[in-house]
């Protein structure tokens, strides 16, 4: 067991804390490595069901350090871990409110915590069809992200379901390993750019099926086919497949801060000079702002990136720190 170390005293009931974080992914638990290393008091606002995302991925192989993988649950404990071991207070009751229009800054959960610097690293959570068979084989064939997991189902058969650049992203991916990549797409045409649907065109092992929903998915223990319907003809049938990529897009978690910061028309926190929002001492970190990669190295990355702007901020601003 290694030793626990605090770098910065916490700061007494209904007194103020250095950093606030709200959120639990790899994001929010990287900014607070640093902002305890860097001699602030932070408390993590890590929700009910923390982790994020990865908690409900099995092994994880595209993080630095674990040449032979580790399974999602216990790499977001290690990194809890490492971040209490600095001292990171860490809460597991969901924020209900926020209040960033005055200072110091107020989060409530049961009870109201005083910050004087935020970061928002709330992440994003993927849009799901809705059917039998999709929670059931999660990590069991069915999955949302190919730069994770596509190495996995070398010379398989996989669908992915979607009809934008991220789905047509994820089965050009597949095709890298997979002998078949079947696009399921409900309509007659893509949204993705042309560019994209002409490199999918051309790719021998992509076949597209249009007009077509999955209504439910099979298997034992693992996926093993999918119940397809054309919804213009309302014809049913099977899809022998090894995998499912669900690629219909993201939601923001990004509710609690509307009216607070600065949203996109997507539910996106804006962010400027990296990781400023429009409210000075509140930063966003993660698939909170990052709409493109989405990938646990670099929300961690702009976990770090948070955390070092907040200190920044701390060290400009507030005289007491």
């Amino acid at each position: 067991m290694f030793e626990k170390l605090e770098f910065a005293q916490k700061p007494k009931k209904g007194e103020t804390w250095d950093v606030a974080i709200i959120g639990s992914g790899p994001s929010a638990l990287t900014a607070a490595i640093y902002t305890t290393r860097g001699a602030a008091s932070t408390i993590i606002l890590g929700g009910e069901n923390w982790g994020g995302q990865l908690k409900l991925t099995t092994v994880v192989d595209n993080f630095p350090g674990f040449h032979e993988g580790i399974q999602g649950p216990e790499l977001m404990d290690r990194m809890r871990f490492q971040a209490e071991r600095f001292g990171a207070e860490f809460v597991e009751k969901n924020v209900v409110r926020v209040d960033f229009k005055k200072k110091p800054f107020e989060i409530y959960t049961d009870e109201a915590i005083r910050s004087n610097s935020v970061i928002i690293a709330t992440g994003a959570r993927n849009k799901w069809l809705g059917i039998s068979g999709e929670q059931e084989f999660l990590g069991r064939g069915v999955a949302t992200c190919a730069p994770c997991d596509a190495p996995f189902y070398k010379d398989k058969i996989v669908a992915v379901v979607g009809g934008g650049d991220s789905a047509l992203t994820e089965a050009l991916v597949l095709t890298k390993y997979a002998s078949k990549v079947y696009v399921i797409h409900r309509r007659d045409q893509f949204r993705a750019s042309f560019a994209m649907q002409e490199k999918a065109r051309k790719n021998a092992r992509i076949e597209f099926l249009w007009n077509t929903e999955v209504i439910e998915i099979m298997g034992s223990s693992v996926v093993e086919k999918l119940k397809i319907k054309n919804n213009k003809t309302y014809e049913e049938g099977e899809l022998l497949v090894n995998g499912i990529f669900i690629a219909i897009g993201h939601t923001p978690a990004s509710e609690l801060f509307v009216g607070q910061v600065d949203i996109d028309e997507r539910g996106y926190i804006i962010v400027h000079d990296n990781t400023k929002t429009s409210v000075e001492g509140v930063f966003a970190a993660g698939e909170i702002q990052d709409a493109y990669y989405r990938q646990a190295i670099t929300s961690a990355g702009f976990g770090c990136m948070a955390a070092m702007d907040a200190l920044l901020y701390l060290d400009k601003n507030i005289p007491t720190w």
